[in-house]
């Protein structure tokens, strides 16, 4: 049997469990409604939801019950006024580390900023902070060569937000860069901080000299996992994956240990299961 070590820290933030827990209170409840979007990214948590009656949906105009649910990765403030158009009430399950950046990105829109969004132009929660916004008034930047291609001087003041579930530390040359072009620019430090615990851990983790493969368990479309894989598969052979059911048999053959790390929308359940098939195959 190989031995089994987690990372100090894993899983779940307080977003995501706030989230679940207003959905599922929601349900208990006897309302109807849907979800906007998955709830959070991770296959199990939707499935679940879906048992309780919550199906997730792409658009407001897709809801015929009278309830809708904004998940955690939070709406452009404009889908607020359109639930009211449809005649939906809202129940709102937003992070509330991506309430603050809508704060403080609008605050610096109205001292005359220019916006930047390090992250994915595709993210839910990306999409939510730049959907109502003006195409002058902000870029999303995801490399040095896209931060190249924008004449930074240009603008009087620059504020820089990062998507929340990013490992900072990989863009710092992005914003050295777009510092350099304009020295009237401020960054702030909006990467949640169960993301920042979760990365060092799997840092740590893949460190670990016991540790000889890392299997790192989250969702497909839940970039703060895939972040933990590139942290985890720079130092150690990793593997992503959505539970158990991912693994394959030769990937432990002649392994003595095995680290795990899970992403911030993955249930504890998924990685005590994918714990007790590790030690259960590697024992036959």
């Amino acid at each position: 049997m190989v031995k089994v070590i987690r990372a100090r820290k894993y899983g779940f933030c307080s977003g995501v469990r706030t989230a679940i827990l207003k959905a599922k209170k929601f349900a208990s409840q006897n309302k109807e409604g849907a979800i906007l979007g998955q709830i959070v990214h991770n296959e199990w948590v939707v499935e679940e939801m879906e048992r309780l009656g919550l199906k997730t949906v792409e658009t407001l105009s897709e809801v015929r019950k009278p309830y809708i649910i904004f998940s955690a990765h939070g709406v452009p403030p404009s889908f607020y006024k359109e639930a009211e158009r449809e005649k939906l009430q809202v129940v709102d399950a937003t992070c509330k580390f991506v309430l603050d950046i809508h704060k403080e990105s609008m605050k610096a829109l109205s001292e005359g900023k220019h916006l930047v969004f390090i992250g994915d132009p595709n993210h839910r929660e990306v999409i939510g902070y730049t959907h109502d916004l003006k195409k002058e008034q902000f870029h999303i930047i995801q490399n040095v060569e896209q931060a190249k291609k924008v004449r930074w001087e240009k603008y009087p003041a620059i504020t820089i937000f990062y998507q929340t579930t990013l490992n900072a530390d990989e863009y710092e040359d992005v914003v050295s860069f777009i510092m350099s072009k304009n020295r009237n620019t401020k960054k702030t430090d909006t990467i949640c901080y169960a993301t920042k615990e979760n990365q060092n851990a799997a840092k740590e983790l893949a460190q670990n000299p016991d540790v000889e493969i890392i299997f790192v368990i989250g969702g497909k479309k839940s970039a703060n996992t895939r972040h933990l894989y590139e942290i985890c598969n720079a130092l150690k052979k990793s593997y992503l994956i959505q539970g158990k059911e991912d693994i394959k048999k030769e990937w432990l053959v002649g392994i003595k240990g095995v680290g795990l790390t899970a992403g911030a929308s993955t249930p504890d359940k998924i990685v005590d299961d994918v714990e007790e098939y590790i030690k259960r195959i590697t024992s036959e």
